[in-house]
């Protein structure tokens, strides 16, 4: 193994100092990406945004790559979510200035590096209790959210594209939500069969996706941990035995070290 490699390695794997702040650069990056790609949606091509977009796609390539070469299974690696999604958007941002006329796909394609923040939610998991404790409910709100802009992009490329790129964007946001919660205002309405179907869609997942929501806000929080005797792996924060088993637990927990 050579020293590059190991030091890469170590840079996302390890547990030292550097190697943590080097991955809270990569959770800050991600959050900035995926910001950019939101804010940026309903806006025309400009020369900035392409030039943004081709650095973009070229660090979201070095950081695939990198991840690629110090996995231990690398064909496993190339077949997970986010990894297929990274490399979708990677083709977006660096084949768009070919594709002009395909600007409004490409920008839903964008919108697939929302699920890299399932990714960056596992990396949370490892680094923070907060996280752990309300991982149910950050979870869901993770998937609403990334379920209306996507919806909102691709309602937006279909139906409203034609109007000025803010104002067509925030009919298809009000649309998205105003479908979402069923509470069905009928201002903006689709005409057609395929938008009539889409509407139901966006009924169907959204109403779904708020009763996970709600019911992971409300209902007693629990934490992730595996017991090693029985399996289950949801547990009350200070749980000292399993309660389906017995068998000793060893919760990690905040506080105050002895001494």
């Amino acid at each position: 193994m050579s020293d590059l490699h190991r030091t890469v390695r170590l840079l996302y794997t390890g547990q030292s100092k550097r190697a943590r702040r080097f991955r809270y650069g990569l959770i800050a990056f991600d959050a900035f990406s995926i910001c950019y790609f939101i804010v940026t949606a309903p806006l025309s091509a400009s020369v900035m945004t392409t030039a943004l977009n081709l650095v973009l796609g070229v660090l979201i390539m070095l950081d695939f790559a990198a991840r690629l070469w110090i996995s231990d299974n690398r064909r496993k690696e190339l077949t997970r979510i986010y990894t297929l999604a990274d490399i979708i958007v990677v083709a977006s941002l660096l084949l768009a200035p070919l594709f002009e006329a395909s600007l409004g796909f490409l920008r839903v394609l964008r919108g697939l590096r929302l699920i890299r923040a399932y990714h960056l939610l596992r990396d949370l998991r490892h680094e923070s209790h907060f996280f752990r404790r309300h991982e149910d409910a950050i979870l869901a709100a993770v998937n609403l959210f990334v379920f209306i802009f996507v919806t909102t992009s691709l309602v937006f490329v279909l139906f409203f594209d034609d109007q000025p790129s803010f104002a067509g964007y925030v009919d298809a946001l009000y649309f998205t939500v105003a479908t979402l919660t069923t509470t069905g205002f009928g201002d903006i309405t689709m005409t057609t069969t395929g938008g009539r179907l889409l509407a139901v869609l966006i009924m169907v997942v959204g109403v779904a996706l708020f009763v996970q929501l709600a019911r992971a806000i409300f209902q007693p929080s629990k934490i992730k941990h595996t017991c090693p005797e029985c399996g289950l792996n949801r547990h009350e924060p200070d749980a000292i035995h399993c309660k389906h088993c017995g068998e000793s637990l060893k919760i990690e927990t905040e506080g105050k070290s002895a001494g």
